[in-house]
């Protein structure tokens, strides 16, 4: 039985977008950690674990998929946060219209490439999609939890 762990659709609802980014280089994570954090709960760094770890979810998630994007995509790449009430989306775009997110299969472990498995695990729900000359991954993370 072979399960899809990266369906093509798009989210189930409408995000409001609170901004988007551009990245074209991947020393530029650390900066995309900092903004999403500041975001999220008002501050670049983890101030309370204890609370903000749905926060660190989306964070872990924005920095596997960008980092992806940077990787194996094309540029342009821009990362948008949205919201809609506790919901969080974090959604990264590329120009590998072409290439669907394909999580690794039959690899050892020690060669990486399983980040995908990580998003979909962390996320609420996760998909792709494609429009015209560009691929976006996104997931979405509650913020309730």
């Amino acid at each position: 039985m072979t399960v899809t762990l990266w369906q093509r659709a798009r989210p189930l609802h409408a995000f409001g977008e609170i901004w988007c980014q551009e990245l074209t280089d991947l020393r530029q994570l650390a900066g995309l950690r900092a903004r999403l954090r500041t975001s999220m709960t008002g501050s670049p760094v983890v101030e309370r674990p204890e609370r903000d770890h749905w926060s660190e979810r989306l964070v872990l998630i924005a920095d596997e998929l960008t980092s992806n994007a940077l990787r194996h995509g094309g540029a342009p790449v821009a990362a948008v946060l949205g919201r809609r009430g506790d919901d969080w989306l974090i959604a990264v775009r590329d120009a590998a219209a072409s290439v669907a997110p394909t999580p690794a299969q039959g690899r050892d472990p020690g060669l990486g490439g399983f980040g995908l498995y990580l998003v979909a695990d962390l996320s609420s729900s996760h998909g792709w999609y494609v429009e015209p000359g560009t691929k976006t991954a996104w997931a979405v993370v509650d913020g309730s939890s």
